[in-house]
Order: structure tokens, then C-alpha cells, then sequence
């Protein structure tokens, strides 16, 4: 949950699982915004007055801001209330603006990834990957330079111990692009629920983490929401549909590879942390090398070299277009996650999934019926259902 989603994915962020789970890091890690750092506002945002602010009526509202007297008793209203009622709900204002900026963000990206990939029936994944990666380093790298974020410097140490999760993350990417060329949004969406399940029984495996009934209740509806979902898709790819169950894997074992990696990684650091915003930087900057081997292995040379699409400034305004949003993926995130807290962040994820796959079909005219439609929201509404079991599961 936190870096370059995923992309996504995402929503999937594509660190949205290791944000949620590491909530605590976020607020203590070196990579959150500056403006966030108050610890009145960590005290505020626990307070029951952002409930009381929330449930007050209008007019209560009114008699309490212009005419400054409490109708009941007649007395005046306390300046520190007044003050810490207004703290009140400017932080919840921020929390409905940083969740609202992590929901466009994150149906956007792809979105448009979709809108490259199929309306421009553009034929290098490799490039849009490639595209996003590097205005991501770019971005990153500023903002360190200007002293606005932190980030930990590249050093081989580093590097040799993150390889192995950035192959991995490479091949998330790329398998993401693959298989949204071929399979409309929603599907990608519902398929996408199947992670959990490989995620789960990973962790059950090298971690020992039992999960209760709810949850692996929820994961059989996301089971049978895919099945019944591919069986009555109209549109349906043998193709895009392997290179989406690829990509579940791989998600999987990325979020799996990352705990273990991690933990190593903070020790060869100067700072003794890895923040979110030194992972992005670390996945983006070793992927470029790869990518662009990865572009002479799948000869999309000859393509791009012949293709008309690059002598279009609108295409590569879109491709722009992309890389700003995977990279806002990973700041709406930590920021909408830091506002709030896990609990919030993960229903928000699983209900922005609903408006994503509706979007999806209206937006590029994909042939559906009605029993596609059944087991699409049967998906959408497992994933809230796991969302739901995963927050009680939790201590």
C-alpha cells in the first residue's frame, strides 16, 4: 500500500497490502509529509470531537460559529473549544480529501493504462512501464534533492539485497500490462481477489498466520466470483486470462519476498529504515535496466521504430499522463493511510473497486450479461467481505 501501486494496479497501489499492515511505520517513518508530522493532529484525529463536529446539525453548527452562544445555557463559548473544534474539522476535511485523491488516482492509472493499451491498440508494454518508472524516479528524486521527502541512498549493499524483490516487482508490472490489454477492467478487478487467496495460504505456510473462518469464507466467494466470472465472460481472452493468473502469483509472492527482504534491507541502510518513498525509488530505478532489456527480448524494437503512435504529442501527453498517476498512487496512499488508519484505508480500497469496474465497462462499451454482471458484483462484494474480516481478524 504504498509505493507505485500497484498499479495499480494500485488499487491496487502495488504496496497498498504492506502499507496497511505496517500502518504504525507510516507515521513514524521518515518518508511522511512534513505537514503530517504535528503530533496535535495525531491527538486530534483520535479525539471523539471529529465525531461530535461531524454529528452536529446545521443549526447547531450555525449558533455555535456566528452567534458564538450555546442556545441551551445561554453561556459563551470556550476559545480553546472553539479552537479545537475547527482543528477538528480541518483534519477531517484533509481525510476526505486525501481519500478522495487516492480513489481517482488509483481508478485513473488504470484507466488509462486501458485507454493505451487497447483504444491506441499500442503493442509495447515494456514502454509504458518504462515510461512510468521514470517519471517516477524523476519526481522522487526531486523531492528528495529540494529536502520535501527522505530517502535513503542507492548503494550496492542495498541493491544486492533488493534485486531479488524488484525482479518480481518487474514481473508484476509487466504481467498487470499484459493482461489489462486483453481483459476488460472489471474482469481484472475480480481476478485480482485471487491474490488473496495465493497471499493467504502463503502466509499460512511461511509465516504460520491463521485466519479465521470469516476470512477464508470471504476467499471461496472470491474463488467462485472468478470462476463464475471467466465462465460467463462475453469478451473473454485464454491469453489475457494467463497472463492475469500470472500476475496473481506474482503479486503474491512479491508481497510475501517484501516482509522477509525488508527486514534485511533496513540493516544495510545509513539510517538503520527503509521508508515508502526509498522503496519507490528503489523498485523504479533498478526496473529501468531491466526494462530495457526486456524490450529487446520481447522485440518490441522494431515496433516502436515504426509505430506512428510516437510522432503524437497527444500519446505522449497520455503516456505522461500515466507516470504522474502511478506515482500519485503512492503519495494519496501513505497520505490518505496516515490521515485515517488501516481499518478505513482497506474497506475504502475494496469499495473503490466498484465505481473502477463500472467505469470500466461504460467507459470502453465491453459486451456484457447478465450473469457476468451477477458474478462481477458477487466478486466486488467478497473483496468488501474480506476487507471486513481481515480488520475483525486483527488483534
Amino acid at each position: 500500500m504504498g509505493t507505485r501501486s500497484l498499479s495499480v494496479d494500485t488499487p491496487d497501489s502495488l504496496y497498498e497490502r504492506d502499507l496497511v499492515e505496517g500502518a504504525g511505520k507510516v507515521s513514524r517513518g521518515g518518508g511522511s509529509f512534513k505537514n503530517h508530522e504535528s503530533s496535535l493532529v495525531v491527538e486530534q484525529r483520535s479525539s471523539p470531537v471529529r465525531r461530535e463536529a461531524v454529528n452536529r446539525s446545521p443549526f447547531a453548527m450555525k449558533s455555535h460559529v456566528n452567534g458564538e452562544i450555546d442556545l441551551e445555557d445561554g453561556k459563551s463559548e470556550k476559545p480553546v473549544d472553539k479552537v479545537i473544534r475547527s482543528n477538528k474539522l480541518m483534519v477531517h476535511n484533509q481525510a476526505l480529501l486525501a481519500g478522495l485523491a487516492y480513489c481517482i488516482s488509483s481508478c485513473s492509472m488504470i484507466l488509462v493504462n486501458k485507454f493505451v493499451l487497447s483504444s491506441y491498440n499500442f503493442k509495447s508494454s515494456m514502454l509504458v512501464y518504462l515510461m512510468q518508472n521514470f517519471i517516477s524516479v524523476i519526481i522522487v528524486s526531486t523531492l528528495s534533492f529540494l529536502g520535501i521527502i527522505s530517502t535513503e541512498p542507492l548503494t550496492w549493499r542495498l541493491i544486492k539485497v533488493w534485486l531479488p524483490v524488484n525482479v518480481i516487482f518487474v514481473g508484476m508490472l509487466i504481467t498487470s500490462m499484459f493482461s489489462l490489454k486483453y481483459i476488460n477492467v472489471a474482469m481484472v478487478t475480480v481476478l485480482k481477489n485471487v491474490t488473496n487467496v495465493i497471499t493467504a495460504v502463503g502466509e499460512m505456510y511461511l509465516f504460520q498466520k491463521h485466519h479465521d473462518n470469516r476470512v477464508w469464507v470471504a476467499l471461496f466467494l472470491m474463488i467462485v466470483s472468478a470462476i463464475s466470472g471467466g465462465l460467463t465472460d462475453l469478451s473473454f481472452h485464454a491469453v489475457g486470462y494467463t497472463w492475469q493468473i500470472i500476475n496473481c502469483f506474482l503479486t503474491a509472492s512479491y508481497s510475501l519476498t517484501l516482509r522477509r527482504v525488508m527486514d534485511t534491507a533496513k540493516q544495510v541502510t545509513r539510517s538503520g529504515n527503509l521508508n515508502e518513498f526509498s522503496m519507490v525509488m528503489l523498485n523504479n530505478t533498478l526496473s529501468l535496466p531491466l526494462g530495457l532489456v526486456l524490450i529487446f527480448l520481447f522485440n518490441e524494437v522494431d515496433y516502436l521504430t515504426t509505430t506512428p503512435l510516437l510522432r503524437l504529442p497527444v500519446f505522449w501527453l497520455i503516456m505522461t499522463l500515466s507516470g504522474f498517476l502511478g506515482l500519485a498512487i503512492s503519495f494519496t496512499s501513505m497520505w490518505f493511510l496516515h490521515q485515517t488508519g488501516a481499518t478505513t484505508y482497506s474497506l475504502v480500497g475494496s469499495l473503490n473497486k466498484i465505481p473502477l469496474s463500472l467505469a470500466g465497462i461504460l467507459l470502453f462499451k465491453v459486451p456484457t450479461s447478465l450473469e457476468n454482471s451477477a458474478s462481477i458484483l458477487f466478486g466486488l462484494v467478497a473483496g468488501v467481505f474480506f476487507a471486513r474480516a481481515k480488520m475483525r481478524e486483527r488483534p
